[in-house]
């Protein structure tokens, strides 16, 4: 696809993403569709996020062609759109055990399989039992399908007023980042900046499974963003690539949960990018054994 057309196209799925008008879902599906891989992987998040608003006997069909993609990163969203459409999800039930225990697929993959699994499953007892959850804000009784849309968004249940009063400036915050990742790392993941694709190269090369950028809750009700987590050892590596006052506010807030939580932590800064290999050798060998 020309280069053009394709930054026109993202610039118009970031739009009916940003929108959340139930209006735009027709388009949005067809975007789904675009040969184009960031157009595609940006409009399956924005149907996503249009759980609870559509009809999504309209969505889901589209959605369990994606988690079929040739691209991780479209199966990736797709999966995760499915978790927010809940009880109605239940036909991607299959498909998604069958992700979840495929060994090739994607490590990141099969662990957002098993969580939308656990969220439409949640859902389905919710609405069949008739049990009562209740929004962790307001304290309101939660039906099934607010359970299934917040427990995908933000790891904790809302009903739909209190989920409303926060999900602009995430989503907003969200799309953002998402259209920061532009580099693609050897192994297919597509991260911020240079520093960034460097880290993700070198644990590639070396076999150390990371997750990039993806929310962890350290503590309860409380969730962060390390640029990369090592499940097997724990660890957590952050690279501090701005120098900006909000950005520093920030990272000293990261920094003190961190320490506060006991977490095994790496920083690494721009100027270690000359010699990376050295210097993550070193800091990582004080939690695991490098060959």
């Amino acid at each position: 696809m020309d280069k053009k057309i394709e930054k026109q196209l993202t610039a118009r799925t970031v739009e009916l993403g940003k929108s959340g008008d139930a209006a735009v879902v027709d388009e949005l599906l067809k975007l789904s569709d675009c040969s184009a891989f960031h157009v595609k992987r940006l409009a399956v998040s924005a149907l996503g996020k249009l759980a609870g608003k559509v009809d999504s006997k309209k969505v889901i069909p589209v959605l369990l062609a994606r988690i079929r993609d040739c691209h991780a990163q479209v199966r990736q969203y797709a999966i995760k759109a499915l978790a927010a459409y809940g009880t109605d999800s239940e036909s991607a039930l299959h498909d998604l055990r069958d992700i979840a225990d495929n060994p090739t697929e994607k490590d990141y993959n099969r662990r957002d399989a098993k969580k939308a699994i656990e969220i439409i499953e949640g859902a389905i007892r919710i609405k069949n039992e008739k049990m009562k959850k209740y929004c962790q804000k307001c304290n309101a009784v939660i039906d099934g399908d607010e359970y299934s849309r917040s427990m995908k968004a933000f790891q904790r249940p809302y009903c739909d007023k209190c989920f409303d009063e926060v999900y602009l400036s995430r989503r907003n915050y969200d799309t953002k980042v998402e259209l920061n990742k532009n580099i693609r790392a050897n192994d297919g993941t597509f991260v911020q900046s240079d520093g960034e694709l460097k880290i993700a190269d070198w644990l590639t090369a070396r076999k150390i499974k990371y997750r990039y950028d993806e929310r962890i809750r350290i503590i309860d009700n409380y969730a962060i963003r390390p640029d990369y987590y090592l499940s097997e050892f724990d660890v957590y590596i952050e690279y501090w690539g701005m120098d900006t006052i909000d950005y520093k506010i920030g990272m000293l807030k990261k920094l003190k949960l961190y320490q506060q939580q006991g977490k095994k932590l790496i920083s690494l800064y721009p100027e270690d990018k000359n010699n990376l290999d050295i210097i993550l050798k070193s800091k990582l060998s004080k939690y695991i054994r490098l060959t």
